[in-house]
């Protein structure tokens, strides 16, 4: 085993080193989706690359049991939003722009996600 990791470790040295990924934190969600109650409340927020996150209450779900929101970041300002729900089904909510009012909001045809 020790011969192993003697060999590897001139190539894991040239490889370059990749960020640690930042841990899920506390954030404040409220979400609007068309036909449901806004939800307001406390939410895991957990950053991806190129500004584009997830979400996902701190208990029990948003509306119609979405347990997860993922906001990906298209071009800047243009996002594809899709939510997952608790039992696995993933549905594309579409296309969001980032607010112009509220920086923390990105806004679809009937739905918006903010984060603070």
């Amino acid at each position: 085993m020790k011969r192993y990791m003697l060999l590897l470790a001139p190539l894991a040295a040239a490889l370059p080193s990749l960020p640690a990924e930042a841990a899920p934190r506390i954030a404040r969600c409220v979400v609007s989706a068309a036909g449901a109650a806004t939800w307001r409340g406390p939410c895991w927020f957990e950053a991806a690359r190129g500004g584009s996150f997830e979400v996902a209450p701190q208990r029990g779900s948003f509306a119609d049991e979405v347990g997860s929101i993922s906001v990906s970041i298209v071009r800047p300002g243009l996002a594809e939003v899709r939510g997952l729900t608790n039992r696995g089904i993933n549905s594309r909510w579409g296309e969001a722009r980032r607010s112009q009012r509220d920086r923390a909001c990105w806004v679809g045809e009937d739905f918006s996600v903010c984060v603070y």
